[in-house]
């Protein structure tokens, strides 16, 4: 099961999800279904990978949760 990045079009939350190929999946915050997918990024296979903090997506210089998606970039 992939985890994908959602923006809630109804409240404007931001979230990550489980999403199996049967379900869809809903806002944490108000249960809209009205979602649009963001583009995620794939980690790297192994730890301690120079390279991963590379991609920051918007956070800071070597920010490695997700672009800022979590609030903190």
């Amino acid at each position: 099961m992939p985890i994908y990045g959602f923006h809630c079009n109804a409240c404007g939350k931001e979230f990550e999800t489980l999403v199996r190929s049967f379900d869809t999946p809903e806002c944490p915050s108000c249960a809209s279904t009205d979602l649009t997918q963001q583009l995620a990024r794939i980690a790297s296979p192994g730890k301690g990978d120079d390279d991963f903090g590379s991609f920051s997506g918007g956070g800071g210089g070597g920010h490695t949760c997700g672009g800022g998606a979590c609030g903190c970039g």
